[in-house]
């Protein structure tokens, strides 16, 4: 995996150390995480509050960064705060505000690290604040005293040909880079691409990639 990486980062001009593998741990045991660990992953990411509490437990042992990638409810926010040590979905300023509020009881605790979910494309079954709105939502964050917004993240349409995929890539990256001079803010990560299309993300700027079945097979039964 490590050498798909570097191997697309040259392609592009970059250096494969530019961009962290986040291993989509979500449905998989606590033993496929810690395998996965001994072999070198070090960032994992889970799309449920609930089911990562179930897991915790068994791997609190681990040095390892936990991402949450999946969508965030309001009302999962103070305890997503307490257990992540980025959001990678945030899409409105009320669960924002939550993990603030959350962020601000914990003694000694660091910024938490936040990135902007954005819709690449106009389905409305789809998470995301909408590309025309995210500006608004990023001021709204970056004011805010517990949590440190880094970067954008988009989960673009599922298309079997990844080049076709390409131009959303694109879209988040310009989207960024925009956001970035509007709000006087830098944001380096850009979280795209998975198992699939992540030689594609990479070439089209990612940080971060979220590679899941590549990694661990597939999903495990819930």
């Amino acid at each position: 995996m490590q050498e798909r990486i570097a191997a697309a980062a040259r392609k592009a001009g970059r250096s494969g150390d530019e961009i962290t593998l986040v291993g989509v741990s979500k449905t998989q045991p606590a033993e496929a995480i810690r395998a996965a660990y001994e072999a070198g992953l070090r960032h994992f990411g889970e799309n449920r509050v609930q089911e990562w509490e179930g897991k915790r437990s068994a791997l609190g042992d681990l040095q390892a960064t936990w991402h949450l990638v999946g969508h965030l409810q309001s009302n999962k926010a103070a305890r997503a705060a307490g257990m992540f040590h980025s959001v990678d979905s945030v899409d409105d300023f009320a669960v924002a505000q939550r993990l603030e509020r959350a962020r601000d009881g914990q003694s000694n605790a660091r910024k938490l690290r936040v990135l902007l979910e954005v819709r690449v494309e106009e389905e409305e079954s789809k998470s995301g604040v909408r590309a025309e709105e995210a500006a608004v939502l990023a001021e709204k964050v970056v004011a805010l005293s517990h949590v440190e917004l880094a970067g954008l993240m988009c989960i673009p349409p599922f298309l079997e040909e990844a080049e076709k995929v390409r131009p959303y890539f694109g879209r988040l990256r310009e989207l960024r880079d925009s956001l970035a001079r509007e709000i006087g803010h830098q944001l380096p990560v850009l979280s795209m691409g998975m198992s699939h299309d992540f030689e594609v993300a990479i070439e089209e700027g990612a940080s971060e990639v979220r590679v899941g079945t590549a990694i661990f097979g597939s999903r495990a039964a819930k």
